[in-house]
This record gives structure tokens, sequence and C-alpha cells, in this order.
């Protein structure tokens, strides 16, 4: 890993000292945490429904993981503090997005964890949507392995429209699959595509 960290150690030192008392509002349940790689970068893709879904992939994850997130939320005062000092990279949904691309999959080179979201934005309770090529690309030019993850139950407690949690009513889950090598695709616009749609269809199953 390079010497610089994308992230606040502090912060995430503290984050990880104080983990346990995160995970007991959220009755947080963990499966395949082995299939996280220990020494090595990887990208962490998963099915979004709350606003919830980066912190408790990280209160799962035994590595911290740097999110790409929409741009808007760099733009509320608290949560852009926070989510800046955890290295949260932003997505502007136009060529800006090149920049921010690049930047990730040069942390992914290094060894880092970078969380990403193939739906693009948070879906309605108990559906998926479409998966978005930008998980594909990175796996392909960053060749590192992709861990599909599924969360759930996050909805419950945060759904869309709602400001405060609702917290010890719904067990909060989240199951990492087995790491998915993708090195030998070749890169065209055409398989990051392909790319995508394989990963979206593991993170599905994990839901059954």
């Amino acid at each position: 890993m390079g010497k610089e960290k994308p992230y606040s150690e502090l912060g995430y030192k503290l984050f990880y000292l104080f983990r346990p008392l995160f995970k007991v509002p959220l009755r947080l349940k963990v499966e395949g945490i082995e299939n996280i790689p220990k020494d090595r970068g990887c990208i962490i893709a998963a099915n979004h429904r709350s606003y919830l879904d980066p912190p408790v992939l990280n209160l799962a994850s035994p590595r911290p993981i740097i999110f790409l997130a929409k741009y808007d939320l760099f733009k509320i005062p608290i949560l852009n503090w926070i989510i800046t000092k955890a290295g949260a990279m932003p997505l502007y949904g136009n060529r800006k997005d090149i920049k921010t691309l690049k930047k990730a999959i040069e942390y992914l080179k290094n060894g880092y964890c970078v969380g990403i979201f193939p739906e693009g934005t948070r879906m309605k309770p108990k559906t998926f949507g479409k998966a978005h090529s930008g998980v594909g690309l990175l796996a392909i030019k960053s060749k590192v392995p992709v861990i599909p993850a599924y969360i759930e139950n996050t909805d419950e407690v945060l759904p869309v429209g709602s400001s405060l949690p609702k917290l010890f009513i719904k067990s909060v889950k989240v199951k990492f699959g087995k790491p998915i090598d993708f090195s030998n695709y070749e890169d065209t616009k055409e398989n990051h595509q392909i790319v995508a749609n394989k990963v979206f269809e593991e993170i599905k199953k994990l839901s059954n």
C-alpha cells in the first residue's frame, strides 16, 4: 500500500475501536467474512437500498472500504466531512468521473478495498435495479478480484425518505460472496457491462 492513506487513519482506528457498540443497535450478522482478501486490493460490490449501506459494510468488513459516492452527498456539510475523512470519492455522472475512476483504480492496485453499488442509486425495499458498467470497468482495469455482497434489512432500519433509523427492530445482515476474477477479460466497453452483469447476478444469488 502507498504511504499516504486515502482515509483518516485515526478516524478508522476509533471506528474499529467502537465498532462493537455500533453493531448492537443494528443487530448485525455477517457471513462470508473469510472471502475478503487480507493483503491485496479488492472491489466490494453490493446492492443498495439505504444510506446505511456504506457504514454497515464497513462495520461488517475486517478492512476499511473506500466508497464511490454520489456528488450530492458531498454537498451536505456534516456528511461531507465524515465521508471525506473516510476516503469517499465523488461520482458526478459526467466526464469528471474519469478522474475519480482513475483514482479508484490506483487505490485498488495499491492494495486498498474500494466499495461500489452497481445500481448507482438506492432502490425500493426488496427490489433490485440494473447494473451500471462502472464495476466492470474497475475490475478489468485494476485486475483485482470482485467480492459480491448482499445487504439485507437496512431499508427497514433507514428507508428512503427517513431521517432517523429505527434501531433494535430488525437484524441487519451482510453476506460476502466468494472472490471473482475478471483479469483475463479484454478491456472493452462491452466487457465492462458483461462483467457488471455477472457481478450483479452473484449479488442477487446471495439474497436467496
